[in-house]
């Protein structure tokens, strides 16, 4: 997999823009989760090393091209200049006088993080003048924001044009992990793949299937399987439009030998998806008016058995409702069941990001990636825009990964 990375840049008293993913909850000024922050300062103290000046940007949000005070970027830069106990210079603006000023100043040594790139329309757009004025501002750039790496947005892909390029330490991790779970993983292979929407997920399933030996289904998207298989689902969300994608999933999964595990029994409620407890039924059991919410111990244990199981997982998507404590369980029993195990799991961003990080199990895990859209983008085998406009030889990764 080819594409570079910060030692393919002469760095040394370089001003570099480092575009990093500071898209962290920020509630009346306070900033929540500050694991994107805490990500990115690898590649900081990498380019501090070198007496690299930096100029970091990013995005908060989607203020949708209009200047949004409470998407700012100015507490997010006083958290990040406490976490890494070295100052960090908020400058209200990203193009423009202000920020053309604040660059020009720089010294090596000193880091500003300009303002929400988002503020701007030109930034979704990628234009290439918008991208050209954040490029003005450095000698090099660096993408370190991997949960961006799939969007082609001028702070990704434009500035590239501007300027001599590589990735960070972040991405190239991601890629080295979440790719070789795919590409390396010790066998049998895992996946375990929930959320909203089949929809959502279809070519995320169709690669997965090519690379794994087991496929998990949860969340809501199991009950479509279920339902398509002729299974009584109750009220619970389910896309009947889809029972013909699920056909054509299943009959692929059997012709490349993958086994598609599904719950046998789980959690439902009757009223309220808003708490519980719920009853646990066999799938049988499951009655018109009811809600399944998780899995049950017996299809976790399917899944990875923590005695038996000496293979490798990627974890993309909850079983259950984990915003509600009651309805977590399964996922909470899997993680444990992982843990156990002791085996290689690449915990792929997003909603099953946040629930091991809410957990307390972060560190547990080979790898929790940053960015859910992303990863799954990665292991759809789709285009990543950020990571193509980074790479020395054309779209050999991409190939890599099964896209034709």
């Amino acid at each position: 997999m080819k594409f570079r990375t910060l030692r393919d840049l002469n760095l040394k008293n370089k001003k570099v823009l480092l575009r990093v993913d500071y898209n962290v909850p920020v509630s009346s000024g306070i900033v929540g989760d500050p694991l994107r922050i805490e990500a990115s300062f690898d590649t900081i103290r990498y380019l501090l090393n070198r007496n690299c000046s930096i100029i970091l940007i990013s995005h908060l949000g989607r203020p949708e091209g209009k200047k949004v005070p409470a998407l700012s970027l100015e507490p997010v830069a006083k958290k990040a200049s406490m976490m890494l106990h070295h100052p960090i210079t908020f400058i209200p603006e990203c193009v423009g006088p202000k920020a053309e000023a604040a660059a020009a100043d720089l010294k090596p040594g000193e880091i500003i993080l300009l303002e929400n790139t988002r503020f701007h329309k030109a930034e979704d757009d990628n234009d290439p003048v918008f991208a050209k004025q954040l490029a003005s501002l450095a000698e090099v750039y660096v993408d370190d924001a991997f949960a961006n790496i799939h969007r082609k947005h001028a702070s990704i892909v434009g500035v590239t044009h501007f300027l001599d390029s590589a990735a960070g330490l972040l991405v190239e991790k991601e890629v080295k992990y979440v790719s070789g779970a795919l590409l390396h993983p010790a066998k049998p292979r895992v996946a375990v793949v929930g959320g909203a929407k089949v929809s959502t997920k279809i070519g995320v399933l169709d690669n997965l299937i090519k690379h794994v030996d087991r496929l998990a289904i949860g969340g809501a998207m199991a009950n479509t399987f279920l339902a398509e298989a002729g299974h009584e689902v109750g009220k619970s969300k389910q896309e009947p439009d889809l029972f013909g994608e699920v056909r054509r999933i299943r009959k692929d999964a059997k012709a490349f030998g993958v086994e598609i595990v599904l719950p046998e029994e789980g959690v439902v409620v009757s009223k309220s998806l808003e708490h519980g407890p719920g009853r646990f039924v066999h799938l049988n059991e499951v009655a018109k008016d009811d809600y399944i919410v998780d899995f049950g111990p017996k299809t976790v244990a399917d899944i990875v058995h923590p005695l038996n199981f000496h293979g490798s997982i990627i974890w993309n998507g909850p079983l259950g409702i984990t915003e509600v404590p009651e309805f977590a369980h399964g996922s909470r029993l899997l993680a444990d069941n992982i843990i156990e195990s002791g085996v290689a799991c690449i915990i792929g961003g997003g909603e099953t990001a946040a629930f091991v990080n809410e957990q307390g199990l972060h560190d547990e895990f080979s790898w929790v990636s940053t960015g859910g859209g992303a990863s799954l983008a990665l292991m759809s085998g789709s285009e990543l825009p950020g990571l193509t406009a980074l790479q020395k030889e054309g779209s050999k990764i991409l190939a890599s990964l099964g896209r034709s």
